[in-house]
């Protein structure tokens, strides 16, 4: 009997690993054929005009709209290892929404030769919808309740009622928005998000009954990962609102199914920071005329006063790794 079930358990540990190995694979081997591609179209990144000066110059025109590739190379693992439990495909079906939302926003800006696609309100109004469907499915098809956890006790959690399908939307368009802010540097958002992916890798390990829930964070891990092996500094491709939205709303899911929506917080506190400049930089300067920050996402701000790109990048992935392992840590702590 236990020989049974540690076979058993090797088993899915085998798929997981497989599952995050070959989508890594696949981005890594994909994406240059994807860049040559994305150049010869002139797919390339639209520059804000009010963003750092050098942008201008190093990053206008690189190849974006990468997160296309990221979505193929997280599909076929996926799809071909799972076992179609609806806990990994609600999240899936999330992941492709939202990269959606960000596949029509990409094409806009390359379209128009502007930074700007969609209008905020499309976006939101979009992410509503998204979040209704993952909410039914949560209910509908996974048995979910409208708990939410706050993850001191076993046992601690709040009764929302009829406010939950709320909750769902402020994690789907906070952490969605939260990485699109992000992805403003090299590799910044790309390897941030490969850390919040990681602690949610072992989140779904040791959590009765989310063998697939693992297997899809560990294929989302694989291609942060592999997509960071072209987007690290210097980027020869950028992930693109494509890219951005899908791992947003990829987490979001995954914070839904596994109800660490309050841990979210924690786990991927780096893109709460990065939002949260950009309300206070907004709220300041509406009602009092000042700003806070030299700039907003505040990766800008740190640039501005002369840290290099690679020293913001890496200090704010140290930042990510604290807060994705204490958010972990109380998990852990909470299921005992």
């Amino acid at each position: 009997m236990i020989a049974a079930a540690d076979l058993s358990s090797g088993s899915q540990l085998a798929r997981v690993l497989i599952g995050g190995t070959a989508a890594l694979l696949i981005c890594i081997f994909l994406s240059p054929k994807f860049i040559s591609f994305l150049r010869l179209r002139a797919f390339g990144q639209q520059v804000r005009d009010d963003g750092p000066a050098e942008h201008l110059v190093t990053k206008a025109g690189t190849p974006t709209m990468g997160g296309i590739i990221m979505l193929i190379a997280l599909a076929a693992p996926f799809l071909i290892l799972s076992h179609g439990n609806w806990n990994a495909l609600s999240v899936f079906f999330v992941t492709i929404a939202c990269g959606l939302v960000g596949f029509v926003d990409d094409y806009m800006k390359i379209v128009h030769r502007r930074s700007l696609g969609l209008r905020a309100l499309t976006k939101l109004v979009a992410l509503a919808l998204i979040s209704v469907g993952l909410w039914l499915l949560a209910f509908q098809k996974v048995g979910l309740t409208s708990d939410l956890h706050l993850h001191i006790t076993s046992y601690d959690s709040i009764h929302l009622g009829i406010v939950y399908p709320l909750l769902v939307y402020l994690c789907v368009a906070g952490t969605t928005n939260g990485v699109n802010l992000t992805d403003g540097l090299d590799g910044l958002a790309a390897g941030c998000a490969a850390i919040v992916l990681l602690a949610y890798v072992l989140i779904t390990s040791i959590t009765p009954h989310e063998q697939d829930l693992a297997l899809y964070a560990s294929c989302l891990l694989g291609v942060s990962v592999g997509f960071l092996w072209y987007n690290a500094f210097p980027a020869t491709i950028f992930m693109g609102d494509t890219g951005s939205f899908a791992l947003g709303g990829a987490i979001a899911g995954l914070a839904v199914m596994t109800q660490t929506e309050i841990l979210l917080l924690l786990i991927g506190g780096i893109f709460v920071i990065e939002a949260l400049s950009v309300l206070i930089q907004v709220v300041s300067f509406q009602a009092f005329r000042k700003r806070v920050f030299m700039m907003a996402p505040i990766h800008h701000h740190f640039e501005l006063k002369g840290w290099s790109e690679t020293k913001i990048i890496l200090r704010f992935w140290i930042i990510a790794s604290v807060g994705a392992a204490i958010g972990f840590v109380i998990y852990q702590h909470s299921i005992k």
